[in-house]
């Protein structure tokens, strides 16, 4: 999933962002040779601890909180836009780019002290970056433009990109996808009407623009999105009457993002409140088996796309307390694995957040524990090639590593 940015509220004036802070353990996650408890499953299913050591945390060249990050699939190179607020009232922002395997900015290719922002959002197929910059004009007054790497290895931006209605688009999600060209791009207009789009960002190419149904895809009902590429749709997790508690049961929709055609199937009933939000979709596109998270059981659910058939399973040791619910949900295609973030982990030391392990079956394989994820929605990220994962946290300025 490519939530962006991960913890903030887009608005029509520019961006305000919604943070909560996770209280700290007191550990020292500056020490790379901290090890810490992981629990695996053992032959009975029971969790077991065994060790694990948490790799670097990297931190923001300039000190400012993370408006986004990303990871490069094919490479060493990461992606991340920082912004803070300095004396005067000016917003202090950069944009840099960092090594995942030594845990180390290597350059910050942008700088402003001005009024303005950048958000990462993402890293696309051949190692393309985009960065969104808001350019403060007046009260409530936002130019946008978008900057592309070409590769984010080069550190340096080399083109444009120039969305359809762009003075009217307010870019709210696209999709992760490392695998082909063409990403699919979820936007709403500044009159809140929902759009869907594919782009190819290196090429700056776009294919037709559908204006989707306002009644699945509203923010009130806090649509998620991932991507389909061998079938050529998008996939969003929908809950179409605002997440009401014990309301409709979440909605699975599949827009072909060629034609607009669009088909879907209602999600895992989980009585008594009936999930309320999916917080988090992922899709294994080599499968076809999407992973989503819900707000108000700790739930996970594994969706076969092709015939709507699901399953959902508790987050170990939570008891259903939407308290410990999963937020963002990572895929490894390349060992059929879904990674889910806890805030509140439901294992291991109290305090610690949690990152879960599944298969595909919905087979728990295993819980990483020791991180401090900064807000109640953290962003996580993972290089399938090399089993690197990335957290935003343990502060507003700061991405931790793991091995999985």
């Amino acid at each position: 999933m490519r939530l962006l940015p991960i913890h903030l509220i887009r608005l029509a004036g520019g961006l305000v962002a919604v943070v909560c802070a996770l209280a700290s353990t007191g550990a020292s996650f500056g020490d790379p040779s901290r090890v810490l408890p992981e629990y695996v499953v053992s032959a009975s299913g029971r969790l077991i601890e065994s060790a694990f050591t948490i790799g670097k945390v990297i931190r923001t060249a300039d000190g400012g909180q993370v408006f986004g990050f990303d990871v490069d699939f094919g490479g060493d190179d990461g992606l991340l836009a920082s912004s803070q607020t300095v004396s005067g009232g000016n917003v202090k922002s950069s944009v840099e780019t960092f090594s995942q395997s030594k845990g180390t900015i290597t350059k910050t290719l942008a700088r402003t002290n001005t009024m303005d922002d950048f958000v990462d959002l993402g890293i696309f197929a051949g190692d393309v970056g985009l960065i969104e910059h808001e350019h403060v004009t007046g009260p409530s007054q936002v130019r946008r433009s978008f900057h592309v790497l070409n590769p984010v290895t080069g550190q340096a931006f080399t083109s444009s990109w120039t969305p359809p209605n762009r003075a009217d688009l307010l870019v709210q999600q696209i999709a992760q996808n490392q695998s082909t060209t063409r990403s699919a791009v979820f936007g709403i207009t500044k009159m809140g009407a929902p759009l869907l789009f594919a782009s190819d960002v290196a090429a700056n190419a776009f294919g037709p623009v559908f204006h989707i149904d306002p009644n699945l895809f509203s923010l009130g009902d806090q649509p998620q999105l991932a991507e389909d590429v061998a079938t050529g749709q998008a996939v969003f997790g929908t809950s179409p009457d605002g997440g009401r508690v014990g309301g409709q049961v979440p909605v699975i929709e599949l827009i072909d993002l060629a034609t607009g055609k669009s088909s879907g199937f209602s999600g895992v009933t989980i009585p008594p409140f009936n999930s309320g939000f999916i917080n988090g979709i992922a899709v294994d596109s080599t499968t076809g088996i999407a992973c989503t998270t819900t707000e108000l059981d700790a739930s996970v659910e594994f969706y076969d796309l092709s015939t709507g058939a699901g399953t959902a399973m508790l987050l170990p040791g939570s008891g259903g307390n939407q308290f410990n619910t999963g937020e963002g949900v990572a895929v490894d295609p390349i060992h059929h694995l879904f990674l889910v973030i806890q805030p509140n982990g439901s294992v291991g030391p109290s305090g610690d957040s949690v990152v879960d392990i599944f298969d595909e079956h919905g087979g728990l394989r295993k819980s990483i524990t020791g991180f401090v994820a900064f807000s109640v929605t953290p962003q996580i990220e993972v290089n399938p090639s090399t089993r690197i994962g990335f957290v935003s946290g343990p502060t507003n300025d700061a991405i931790t590593e793991f091995r999985y």
